[in-house]
């Protein structure tokens, strides 16, 4: 049986904030002991030291230089100057690790999808490269799709912006598309550097489909989308996210075999991820409804990242009287990594709006995910729930 977090995790806050107590959360995530803080002293010369040897071994053809680049970004006075360093890997789809010949030169695409009942089955979740999974008014979820690997013919139903959007796409630099949104989360996405495509305003590339009454059929044609891109945010993103170069994510090599995540978001949302081995990715059910896409395919993800995250009222309310909940991005938290049918513990943390979100084990190391798909559940600290079984 599942075993369901017992108290709440430490949660992202803004800087100067009030951080939660950040507990276990289950099974897979089983509290390990503190490092000591003369142990946390002497954790610097110990990163110099392996980093050296990283270097030495590199050099010798032993080590794979992806794997130092992974290990010297964690010691804090080499990790500006190695992600300033170019890799000599092979090139890969810089969302989902995935080796390819050469990455499209486009910018990546967000996209804003309706996650309610009335908006399912819906078009173009399999091909996103990341998708994010937020609280909205009224305790339904909404989908925040990341397009870059692949341009699906159409995504939707397409919805609107919400306050903690520009957090999640201005790491990436690209294009945000979305139906409706009120002006301040509008002008906070462009204050953020990002390039707004909103259907409201009559950017080209959205349409409304017949088969379903409004708001819920409002859909997208991606490639219409990204070819309106103008020179400032044409160029293609930077990893989002730390993948394994190998078949050994942190999670296959330190976590605990898993076969279930059971996530509670709110009252009226409760995913659960189930691991398939002969699919080789965790698939989707919307409670115990298996969620499946438009044309019939099962909705899947090779790695689910799971944050524990504050969620907080805004003066913002919905036509029923709902206040607009915003989930706040920045600073950190307790998260939860499951790739490969296993789960490990790490923290989440991101300084700032414009900061791409930073995986850190209990060992310090970054932790990485297996080349694939990533699918970020953000779950409420306070009113939210992580069981494992």
């Amino acid at each position: 049986m599942p075993r369901s977090t017992a108290a709440r995790p430490r949660s992202g806050s803004r800087t100067g904030a009030r951080s939660t107590t950040s507990p276990r959360t289950t099974k897979s995530t089983r509290t390990t002991k503190q490092t000591p803080a003369r142990g946390r002293r002497r954790a610097k010369p110990r990163r110099g030291l392996r980093a050296a040897l990283l270097v030495v071994l590199v050099a010798a053809g032993v080590v794979a230089w992806p794997t130092v680049r992974q290990h010297l970004s964690a010691v804090p006075f080499l990790g500006s100057i190695v992600s300033a360093l170019p890799s000599s890997s092979a090139p890969a789809w810089p969302l989902t690790g995935v080796p390819v010949d050469a990455v499209a030169a486009r910018p990546a695409l967000v996209v804003k999808i309706e996650n309610s009942v009335e908006a399912r089955p819906q078009t173009g979740l399999n091909a996103a490269d990341v998708v994010w999974e937020q609280v909205v008014e009224g305790g339904i979820t909404r989908f925040v799709g990341v397009y870059h690997s692949t341009l699906p013919p159409e995504i939707g139903p397409v919805r609107s912006i919400r306050p903690m959007d520009p957090a999640i796409a201005a790491p990436l630099g690209g294009l945000l598309a979305f139906s409706g949104g009120v002006p301040p989360y509008v002008t906070a996405a462009r204050e953020a550097g990002l390039q707004v495509l909103s259907q409201d305003t009559g950017a080209d590339g959205f349409h409304r489909t017949s088969t379903r009454r409004a708001p819920h059929n409002v859909y997208a044609a991606p490639q219409t989308l990204v070819e309106q891109a103008d020179a400032a945010h044409g160029a293609a993103p930077g990893a989002q996210f730390d993948h394994s170069a190998a078949d050994d994510p942190t999670a296959v090599a330190d976590g605990q075999p898993t076969a279930t995540l059971a996530l509670t978001l709110s009252g009226v949302s409760s995913p659960r991820w189930t691991w398939s081995a002969a699919d080789g990715r965790w698939l989707r059910s919307e409670g115990s409804t298996a969620a499946v896409e438009s044309d019939g395919r099962r909705i899947g993800a090779t790695n689910v990242v799971v944050l524990r995250v504050d969620v907080v009222p805004t003066e913002a309310r919905d036509p029923a009287g709902n206040p607009v909940p915003e989930t706040i991005l920045t600073g950190t938290g307790q998260a939860l990594v499951a790739s490969g049918g296993h789960t490990v513990e790490a923290t989440w943390s991101k300084p700032g709006t414009g900061d791409r979100m930073r995986l850190t084990g209990t060992d310090g190391d970054p932790v990485t995910l297996a080349p694939g798909t990533t699918w970020v559940e953000l779950v409420p600290a306070r009113a939210g729930a992580v069981s494992t079984d």
